[in-house]
């Protein structure tokens, strides 16, 4: 694919530097460096070529170059974003909906924070999600992928102090379409409608439609999330399976119509434990963790977990919801 892009910019007058080593979880000191090689070579825009790590990098990058100051302070209040170089993506994996939202997720290497970035500036200008470039994503990142694209659907589903019922429908659309996909694509990774699909719900769960006209949400799942990966390098997905069970187990009784009508509409079940049961047991299917202790993380790492929340529970300002307490309760569901 490379060599076809590399083609197609040459042959039209498109002069270009390659900037590759992105890894999952992507790295602070990475976006530095491709700062210094963007400024360097005075380059006018940036073009991802990969999933979501690549493009949130991407993005930081566009909003470091023209930042004059350390891009970290973009990450925590301490800079604003003016200014951007424009953005261009072509996707190879659907998972984080970046592709259509101005977000970006970056962990510091040396403090293992891992906070986010947003701005109008750093909306992609051109997004291409072609179904035939993401043929070979492994059978671990399709689950995972699908994970992810559920915990961004049920954050603001569940959390949301004023969710209309058009809104629910949405969210269940798009959980429905990622559950009926995955199965296919588990059985046929050339499925391509059913991977256009796929690709498509990734999109929607995180381009800000199905949170159109929502207030009042959170992302408590997220929130937790960024510790495990921030600390254990665990690929965001599979740390997103293990703890939505577990916090849904903790939170369903704050909004039990809502978790009613989830177990309901999407697993046929009668209350909101069966539904969670039903997720849980859905993962299991598909084999993406559910347990802490299959990613390697067991109760003598809790102290940490918990000390680096800390800074997460700040940054997304539910800090007197989320206690040590309430979240040692969540963890320990997990483990």
């Amino acid at each position: 694919m490379f060599a076809t892009i590399s083609q197609n910019l040459t042959q039209h007058g498109i002069r270009y530097v390659e900037f590759g080593g992105i890894v999952s979880n992507p790295l602070l000191s990475k976006v530095r460096e491709g700062i210094q090689v963007a400024r360097e070579h005075q380059v006018d825009a940036v073009l991802s070529v990969g999933g979501g790590s690549v493009l949130d990098s991407a993005k930081s990058i566009a909003a470091g170059t023209l930042y004059d100051g350390d891009v970290w302070d973009l990450f925590i209040g301490k800079g604003q974003i003016n200014a951007a170089l424009p953005v261009f993506s072509i996707m190879t994996l659907a998972a984080t909906g970046s592709e259509m939202n101005s977000g970006a997720v970056i962990t510091n290497d040396v403090t293992r924070e891992k906070f986010a970035l947003h701005s109008v500036h750093t909306f992609p200008k051109v997004s291409v999600v072609n179904p035939a470039l993401m043929q070979s994503v492994s059978r671990d990142y399709l689950v995972y992928s699908a994970a992810d694209i559920i915990a961004h659907s049920i954050e603001g589903y569940f959390t949301a102090a004023v969710q209309p019922k058009i809104q629910s429908r949405l969210v269940e659309t798009v959980i429905a379409t990622v559950l009926e996909t995955t199965e296919m694509l588990l059985k046929d990774p050339g499925d391509y409608n059913a991977r256009a699909e796929f690709a498509w719900a990734s999109t929607l769960a995180l381009n800000g439609l199905t949170y159109a006209g929502t207030s009042g949400f959170s992302y408590p799942n997220h929130m937790i999330e960024h510790s495990l990966s921030a600390l254990f390098n665990v690929p965001h997905g599979a740390g997103l399976s293990v703890i939505m069970p577990a916090w849904m187990k903790w939170y369903h009784s704050q909004n039990p119509t809502q978790f009613a009508r989830f177990a309901r509409t999407l697993f046929g079940k009668g209350t909101a434990e069966e539904g969670i049961a039903a997720l849980e047991a859905w993962f299991d299917k598909i084999g993406t963790p559910t347990r802490l202790s299959q990613l390697g993380i067991t109760e003598v790492d809790m102290p940490a977990i918990l000390e680096n929340l800390k800074g997460n529970t700040r940054w997304f300002g539910l800090a007197e919801t989320y206690t040590q307490e309430t979240l040692t309760t969540i963890l320990k569901l997990a483990l």
